[in-house]
């Protein structure tokens, strides 16, 4: 039986990222995936001046209700930016009215970034989106993220040993399972480490860095994570193809000459994607 999603993100009509990323990844993952859209966005606010953004707030409690009524049985609910702070206790009774045994609640705490919230959440929001990540099974911050959640100063390049210790209080804090601290730095390869609380494992998986600035590139790595553990694999696992799929999204886009701004290429990785969850032939 087909598996299915709720991801609630926000609608960028210009740049990959949120529901333009999620919604083709995870359906490439073989999952059927509703949305529940936070905020209506022309662009994306990198690299772009006078966009709009329509806090969709009014609206999601009555999608939501409505979706209610329809014989939809989730197997993960997936959230991402917020559009407002009382969004934040909204998500939250979605990820309680879905929650059973056997489903996946992903939270990516979208808030911040280069050490510095978003110009659109205050400390306030950043203290509920701490409540929602008690929620989930599994959070993916960055390392901007991780420290704001656990109310360190910003550390840009922590060492192994230090990235392991912000695993493991944000597990211990959040009652998270399952923990991964994207934008990672060791030795010449970026990527992200990742804690099991089960098994107390530690592991990081990286590719080799690219000195751009790539945009979406976290929705694409939280996606692929989320369409990976959906499809049976281990968080280590699921964490080692999310590295990739995002590594060669980002490979694509320079080889290309596409331009920055607009968001790694992403399309163009799908099918190694799709080949590393034996959804293609040949190898993956």
């Amino acid at each position: 039986m087909q598996k299915q999603v709720l991801a609630i993100h926000d609608l960028s009509c210009v740049g990959r990222c949120s529901l333009t990323v999620a919604l083709p990844i995870l359906s490439a993952c073989g999952i059927h995936t509703s949305a529940l859209p936070t905020a209506l966005l022309s662009t994306h606010t990198g690299e772009f001046t006078g966009y709009t953004c329509l806090d969709l707030t009014g609206e999601m409690r009555g999608i939501a209700d409505h979706l209610a009524t329809l014989p939809l049985c989730f197997d993960g609910v997936y959230s991402g930016f917020l559009g407002s702070f009382e969004q934040i206790e909204l998500v939250g009774e979605v990820i309680s009215r879905y929650r059973r045994p056997g489903a996946l609640t992903l939270v990516d705490p979208v808030m911040a970034d280069h050490g510095r919230l978003y110009a659109t959440y205050t400390q306030e929001m950043a203290a509920g989106m701490g409540e929602l990540c008690r929620l989930a099974d599994v959070i993916v911050p960055n390392l901007t993220e991780a420290c704001i959640l656990l109310d360190r100063p910003y550390e840009p390049s922590p060492d192994q040993k230090t990235v392991r210790r912000l695993l493991e209080e944000l597990a211990s804090r959040y009652g998270c399972g399952q923990v991964i601290i994207t934008g990672v730095k060791h030795g010449d390869q970026l990527g992200a480490g990742g804690f099991c609380a089960a098994d107390g494992t530690f592991s990081f998986q990286g590719a080799k860095h690219l000195d751009h600035v790539f945009y979406g590139t976290g929705d694409s790595f939280a996606s692929a994570m989320m369409g990976a553990m959906l499809c049976g694999r281990s968080t280590g696992e699921a964490i080692r193809i999310a590295v990739d799929f995002t590594h060669v999204a980002m490979e694509k886009t320079l080889e290309n000459g596409l331009p920055l701004r607009y968001g790694a290429a992403f399309e163009q990785a799908l099918p190694m994607l799709m080949r590393s969850l034996n959804l293609l032939g040949g190898e993956a």
